[in-house]
């Protein structure tokens, strides 16, 4: 194996006396080189010290000293020792020393306060104090660590127990291999134990598997397992998809993994947020695991409406709603014009941040309702905004006069800023929905009520709005809700329905009496008939099926033990896991 060329140039700088010397070979049993003096052609076994007590002519070293090295060549001998010697030297980490502490802060023109200070700082131990304190410091400013550190309650009670315990004189922090290997172990082992709880639910009250695909800082596309159910969330496991052709076979195999560590009769639903996760769950998936519904998140579902709203694309079959919708996308667009034109010239951030109190937002497109969040903000700075342009100093002379100038006109458009308050308005209810959706509580039994409601919202704006009656017809509001109800076509599932059916509020009197075109769920078709799919999808036998047809039948209708007069008032008030015998039975059998 070849010596580095970089390895053998910082080996001559450090010891440059090899050079005149030729090394032999390694003596028998390891030990060091047989070495042959190019001035004296003297053989000696040694290391560099040997070498170096032959050429500078060291006595007392117990090595031979070179006949053959005239007081020229020792001169330059030595000069090239002493250059290595420097150059170690220097190479060495210079130890800074820390700020003074002995009378920082302390000095005082009293004498008598003067007098009681040493004993002062000696019972509060000052001076040791401000040393911790100092080094502190300097471990985060030598190895850049964030400031926001100092408020990780692991650091503080780290040195608060070092500092107040007695006992821990002698005491080494853990090295790099203690922590990258013991104590990792230890701690890994801990925090199992402390989910296994959680693990232990999953077998009486089910478990939802969610999906979810991403990209990392370094640009690696990693795809997340994680489980939960009303006890709480876990992180299962992450695949690393660098260089995989993530199609469905692939992502297939590692779902089945993850069910079965879980295990198939745990396993409720799968949430995913990729069209491909969801054709092979639906594909592959449900053909080995019938009792596995697929749900695609409602979260990401609505994000694609409203991108698909937000930003139409000019293709031939989206040319009606490129038409429709082709103006928000325009307003979007300005948006975006005028948010970095501002952050891109210092001058005209300078004037924004006079202006305004708070800061325009950096928005990801893959962040959820990108466009609207960055829309609300500007509606938030509109004044300042407005106060900015039609300033003196906004008129200053720079090369971008005709953007500046477009910038002014659009702020001061009325029809712009109508425009922007119109996108808001009608798209409100969809926002609102996703928002109630993202978060850690259970609702799945809340979207069919929520999607229905939200796109009669949608409506209710858009032709308010266009100051037409109910029975006139809105060209922009049909391409709207074909986006809405596509998307929901492609995400409903009968698990929708069947959870919907479930909920003793959407039986409420309260409820109904909300909307006159209400039904409760055992007289609506389509829920009727989705729950009668998944009915016979979880109970294969039909006595089984026969008696929770019969005891939903009693739920629905009011009847048996539903009948009671507390049942009756609480209906709309009551969750689907309180309502008695029935989801008794639901959950012996279908976990929910």
């Amino acid at each position: 194996m070849s010596i580095p060329s970089h390895a053998i140039e910082k080996e001559d700088e450090r010891k440059p006396l090899w050079r005149y010397v030729t090394k032999l070979r390694k003596t028998p049993g390891g030990g060091n080189n047989m070495i042959k003096c190019s001035l004296c052609d003297l053989s000696l076994n040694g290391s560099y010290t040997r070498v170096r007590s032959h050429l500078l002519k060291i006595t007392g070293a117990g090595v031979r000293i070179c006949p053959n090295v005239t007081t020229s060549k020792l001169a330059k001998f030595r000069r090239l020792d002493n250059e290595a010697a420097l150059k170690i030297e220097n190479s060495k980490k210079k130890k800074v020393s820390l700020p003074s502490v002995s009378n920082e802060g302390k000095q005082t023109n009293n004498d008598v306060n003067s007098k009681h200070k040493g004993p002062l700082e000696a019972s509060f131990n000052i001076q040791a104090r401000d040393t911790l304190d100092y080094e502190i410091a300097r471990m985060f400013y030598s190895s850049g660590l964030p400031f926001h550190l100092a408020k990780n309650p692991h650091y503080r009670s780290a040195f608060s127990y070092a500092a107040n315990t007695s006992n821990l004189s002698g005491y080494v922090p853990p090295t790099y291999n203690k922590l990258r290997g013991h104590l990792l172990a230890k701690e890994r082992s801990h925090v199992e134990n402390l989910l296994q709880p959680i693990r232990d639910s999953w077998n009486d009250k089910g478990v939802t598997i969610i999906c979810n695909g991403w990209t990392d800082p370094q640009r690696r596309p990693l795809i997340n397992f994680m489980a939960a159910n009303e006890s709480g969330p876990m992180f299962l496991r992450s695949i690393y998809g660098y260089g995989e052709i993530k199609d469905k076979y692939f992502i297939a195999k590692h779902m089945r993994d993850v069910i079965m560590e879980v295990g198939p009769k745990n396993v409720v639903q799968i949430i995913t947020d990729n069209v491909v996760v969801c054709k092979a769950t639906d594909m592959l998936i449900e053909v080995e695991f019938p009792s596995i519904y697929w749900t695609p998140c409602v979260v990401h579902t609505l994000n694609i409406a409203l991108k698909n709203i937000c930003a139409a694309k000019n293709c031939e079959r989206n040319s009606d709603t490129y038409k429709e919708c082709f103006w928000i996308t325009q307003i979007a667009d300005d948006a975006t014009f005028i948010k970095n034109f501002i952050v891109g010239h210092y001058m005209r951030l300078s004037m924004f941040n006079t202006f305004n109190s708070f800061k325009l937002l950096s928005v990801a497109s893959i962040r959820f309702a990108s466009t609207i969040i960055m829309l609300k903000r500007f509606q938030r700075l509109k004044k300042g905004l407005q106060e900015m342009v039609i300033s003196d100093d906004w008129s200053y002379k720079e090369d971008n006069v005709d953007s500046a100038q477009f910038m002014k006109e659009t702020l001061l458009n009325d029809n712009w800023l109508m425009k922007v308050d119109y996108i808001l308005a009608f798209t409100a209810p969809i926002y609102d929905v996703l928002r109630k959706t993202n978060t850690d509580m259970a609702t799945l039994h809340l979207v069919y009520e929520m999607w229905d409601s939200m796109i009669e919202n949608v409506r209710k704006i858009i032709y308010q709005h266009e100051r037409k009656t109910e029975v006139e017809h809105s060209s922009f509001f049909e391409v709207v809700n074909s986006i809405l109800i596509d998307r929901w076509t492609k995400s409903s599932t009968s698990l929708h329905c069947l959870a919907h059916s479930l909920s003793p509020r959407y039986y409420s009197p309260e409820w109904l009496s909300e909307d006159p075109q209400r039904r409760a769920s055992h007289k609506d078709f389509e829920l009727t008939q989705e729950r009668k799919k998944c009915f016979k999808r979880y109970f294969d036998d039909a006595d089984v099926r026969r008696e929770v047809n019969i005891e939903f039948a009693n739920f629905s209708g009011k009847l048996g033990d539903f009948a009671d007069e507390d049942s009756l008032r609480d209906k709309g008030k009551m969750d689907a896991k309180s309502c008695g015998l029935f989801m008794d039975l639901m959950h012996q059998y279908f976990k929910i």
